[in-house]
């Protein structure tokens, strides 16, 4: 895992609740592609367990909607080494994934407004794509 990077990168001008439910639905997705990434349940003194974490840091960046969309389209050409999973303004305005589904199919691709984005991959590729953008504060 030392030689892999993980980092979210979120409209910064989004109401904090949209912010929060995005690098939410980043996590869960990265989590799911990646299980290496969480580590094995630990006990506490008291032998009660507590289910297992990542096991590298995910800092969350800051960006804004112009910058994730030209990001979105230049980290096609490192696709599938780099793992990308993006989060689109239809997860606010569909009540299904069926329904987000047919929205996605339907617009087109000029026309996505990306809210974030996650990278998992070759940590010299992820530090290369997003060492210039500051943390989300």
């Amino acid at each position: 895992m030392q030689d892999k990077k993980c980092v979210l990168i979120v409209d910064g001008s989004l109401p904090l609740g949209v912010i929060a439910n995005t690098a939410a639905v980043l996590g869960a997705s990265i989590g799911k592609l990646r299980p290496e990434m969480i580590g094995h349940d630990l006990p506490d003194s008291a032998g009660h367990l507590h289910q297992g974490i990542t096991t590298i840091g995910i800092p969350i960046l800051k960006g804004d909607g112009e910058l994730l969309k030209s990001m979105r389209a230049k980290l096609k050409e490192f696709e599938p080494e780099l793992l990308v999973i993006d989060v689109i303004s239809a997860t606010r305005t569909t009540r299904s994934y069926e329904e987000y589904a047919a929205v996605l199919k339907q617009g087109p691709e000029e026309q996505i407004e990306y809210f974030g984005l996650a990278l998992f991959g070759d940590k010299k590729t992820v530090t290369q794509l997003t060492g210039d953008l500051g943390l989300l504060r």
